[in-house]
């Protein structure tokens, strides 16, 4: 098959795709009805990893719980396989409701758990998320205090004053909040005088290979201690090697967190199968 090139492509008539367009078409449509399924049947869980003290790289201060579904086969599908043709849709929306409700009923089965939980700041509106926190508090209220929401930096800085307003409402309620990606979208130290995140995660793409990277090395140290300063918790995310774990330790960050500490896991060592019973 000949290679369709840029100006072959911008004389195709509307409405005719190129092969290519077929094949990403049909891939999305095929994970939109693979997530649809896995939620009409709840199969769907949480892997978790944990983020751990950078002072000795073995203390969990708190783990993260990863939305998960499974394909027909029974598969897991990690969410980085379906996530981008889903977030910004009600599947959507229903995976983030689904991963706060499985999230508050894990830490209610364990008393000892602090744990974060992704979310999109356009869930924030959505009114099924909102009625899933407030029936999980009302069941169980000392849950707030060791829940953590995550929002990614591009997600927060989309719709700002709903995000302020909604970490304000929420704060007093004793749950903390986490700056997730921060680096990746539209970084600006400005922010820091906005927001009042207790949590700070930086961009994998900065903590990898950091060690070899000196322009890296500066730029997150300059993030580690102005986060400190503002009493901010920071966490370096994708930590893969001992070296680039040495050097974000020596950068100031409080946690580290990617493979090299821990893979994120559906049967962590905390859980048990009764627990699990009890949490589905």
């Amino acid at each position: 098959m000949a290679r369709v090139t840029k100006r072959d492509k911008a004389n195709i008539p509307a409405g005719h795709e190129t092969p290519l367009d077929f094949a990403v078409t049909s891939r999305d449509a095929g994970t939109l009805t693979m997530v649809r399924n896995a939620i009409q049947h709840k199969e769907v869980m949480l892997a978790f990893q944990p983020v751990v003290s950078a002072a000795d790289m073995k203390t969990p201060a708190f783990h993260e719980g990863l939305i998960r579904v499974l394909d027909e086969t029974g598969r897991v599908i990690p969410a980085k396989d379906f996530m981008g043709a889903v977030e910004d849709n009600e599947l959507g929306r229903q995976l983030d409701c689904l991963a706060l409700q499985l999230g508050m009923n894990t830490l209610a089965s364990h008393p000892a758990l602090r744990l974060s939980i992704n979310m999109s700041a356009r869930s924030i509106g959505y009114g099924r998320w909102m009625k899933t926190l407030k029936n999980g508090l009302s069941r169980h209220k000392d849950v707030g205090e060791r829940l953590i929401l995550e929002i990614s930096e591009t997600s927060a800085m989309q719709v700002p004053e709903l995000v302020i307003d909604f970490m304000d409402e929420l704060q007093t309620l004793g749950i903390s909040f986490a700056l997730d990606d921060f680096g990746k979208g539209f970084t600006s130290f400005r922010y820091f005088k906005d927001f009042f995140f207790d949590i700070l995660k930086l961009d994998g793409r900065f903590s990898h290979n950091i060690h070899k990277d000196a322009e890296n090395q500066i730029i997150a140290g300059g993030i580690a201690a102005i986060a400190n300063g503002l009493d901010m918790y920071t966490v370096a995310s994708r930590v893969e090697h001992p070296q680039d774990a040495q050097t974000l330790a020596h950068l100031g960050f409080h946690c580290l967190q990617g493979f090299l500490l821990g893979a994120p896991t559906v049967k962590p060592d905390w859980k048990t199968s009764k627990n699990d019973r009890n949490a589905a």
